[in-house]
C-alpha cells in the first residue's frame, strides 16, 4: 500500500488541485506506460457487484491488466487512512523502521510522546516480531501495515505486541495504538546563520510552516531547503511553499485527460535571500515540481543527485462498494517545459555525502542578500 510508506519514511503521494473537490486528493505518482479509463474500471466493479462478486477485486484485476504502473485500488478504510496521512495524521505506535541488508528490521526513529517512546523503545532497536509474527525479511510497507493493524481494521486504542531486541537483551512490549500527527517540517540553524528547512513530506500545513520559518530566519543568512528523501505530498502545499520564495508566477503546467492547466505561486515571497535546494534520488513528485520551479525561475541553486522522476497524475474514482481506484490521467512540466516523468531533475551541482557542505559554500559565494 503506497500510503503506508508515510509511517516509515515520511513519504506521501502527491496531489493536484482541481475545481472538483474529489480531485483535490488526486495522487501524482511515477512513470506509467498506459492509462486505463476510469469507466473501464467502474464497469468491471459494477459487473462484479451485479454478479455477487467483489467489486474491489474486479477493479484490482482491471488495473493490473491495464499496465498502469502506479494505478491502485484502495478499500474504503485504506483510502481514509491515505487521506489522514496527507493531513499529517496516522494511527500507529510512533515507529519509523527500515530493513537492513540481512533482512532485519531496525527502528530508525521514535516519535516523541508516542506509545513507542513512552515504552522506552529507542532508535537502533531491532524489531523481531509483531503480535507473534516474525518480521525479518518482510517489506517495510508490510511491517507498517502490521503495526497499524490494517488487515484487522484496528484503530486507536487497540493493542499490538512487539518483539524487540537491544544488544543481547530480548523482550516483548505491549502497546496501544494512538492517533498521531507527523511533523513534516523541521528547522535548524547552523553556527554561521544559515537556516536549514527540511521538508519530509508535503502534508497539510507544511507550506505555512515553511513560510513561518523563512520569516523567522536571520535576515543576513541564507536558506537551505532540504528535499532529500521527500517523495511528495499535497501539491497545494508544495505550491504554497513555492510562494515563500517567489513573487507570484508559474510553478508548473499539467494536463488531465489532455486538458492543459497551470499552477501559480502567490505574490509576496522572499526573492532576495540566498537559497539552495538539496535533492537526491528519493526526491519525487510534488517535491520535484517545487524543485523544478525554483530552478527554472532562477530562484535556487539545486545541489545533490538526479531526482526520481515521478511526474504522472492519478485521479480517484469511488467504486460501488466504497473502495477507490486511482488511475493515471496526465503529467506535469516545470515552468520551462521540462517533462519530469521518467527523467527527473538534474541538479546544478552534483554532490553526494558532502551535499550540505557544498550548500554552505554556495551560499557563501552568493553573498549577503543586502
Amino acid at each position: 500500500m503506497v500510503f503506508a510508506g508515510v509511517l516509515v519514511t515520511g513519504a506521501a503521494t502527491g496531489s493536484f488541485p482541481e475545481t472538483d473537490a474529489a480531485l483535490r486528493r488526486a495522487a501524482a505518482f511515477g512513470p506509467s506506460p498506459t492509462t486505463t479509463p476510469h469507466e473501464d474500471v467502474q464497469k468491471a466493479a459494477a459487473d462484479a457487484l451485479a454478479d455477487g462478486k467483489s467489486p474491489m477485486e474486479a477493479a484490482e484485476r482491471a488495473v493490473s491488466r491495464s499496465g498502469d504502473r502506479w494505478g491502485a485500488v484502495y478499500s474504503e478504510g485504506e483510502y481514509q487512512e491515505f487521506q489522514e496521512a496527507l493531513d499529517g495524521r496516522y494511527t500507529g505506535v510512533g515507529l519509523w523502521a527500515r530493513r537492513e541488508r540481512d533482512g532485519r528490521i531496525e527502528v530508525t526513529k521514535v516519535q516523541p510522546g508516542s506509545p513507542a517512546a513512552e515504552a522506552g523503545i529507542r532508535r537502533g532497536d531491532r524489531l523481531r516480531s509483531i503480535d507473534g509474527s516474525k518480521v525479518d525479511g518482510l517489506p517495510v510497507t508490510e511491517v507498517v501495515s502490521l503495526l497499524r493493524g490494517d488487515a484487522d481494521d484496528a484503530g486507536a486504542g487497540t493493542s499490538v505486541t512487539l518483539g524487540l531486541q537491544r544488544g543481547t537483551r530480548a523482550w516483548s512490549e505491549k502497546l496501544r495504538r494512538a492517533s498521531l500527527s507527523t511533523d513534516s517540517v523541521t528547522v535548524r540553524r547552523l553556527p554561521g546563520g544559515v537556516t536549514i528547512i527540511k521538508i519530509a513530506a508535503f502534508t497539510k500545513g507544511s507550506g505555512d510552516a515553511v513560510r513561518a520559518a523563512v520569516r523567522q530566519a536571520p535576515a543576513d543568512g541564507g536558506i537551505v531547503l532540504d528535499l532529500r528523501g521527500n517523495s511528495g505530498g499535497l501539491v497545494t502545499e508544495a505550491v504554497e511553499t513555492s510562494s515563500a520564495f517567489l513573487d507570484g508566477g508559474l510553478v508548473a503546467t499539467y494536463d488531465v485527460d489532455g486538458a492543459q492547466r497551470s499552477l501559480h505561486a502567490d505574490r509576496g515571497g522572499d526573492t532576495t535571500r540566498p537559497l539552495v535546494t538539496l535533492v537526491d534520488g528519493g526526491t519525487m513528485s510534488a517535491a520535484e515540481m517545487l524543485t523544478g520551479a525554483l530552478q527554472d525561475r532562477g530562484r535556487a541553486v539545486v545541489i545533490g543527485s538526479r531526482t526520481f522522476g515521478k511526474g504522472s497524475i492519478q485521479m480517484p474514482t469511488e467504486l460501488p462498494d466504497g473502495s477507490v481506484a486511482e488511475l493515471t490521467v496526465g503529467h506535469y512540466r516545470t515552468p520551462s517545459g521540462h517533462a519530469v516523468d521518467g527523467r527527473g531533475i538534474t541538479p546544478d551541482l552534483e554532490a553526494g555525502g558532502d551535499t550540505l557542505q557544498r550548500a554552505e559554500t554556495v551560499l557563501t559565494g552568493l553573498g549577503d542578500p543586502s
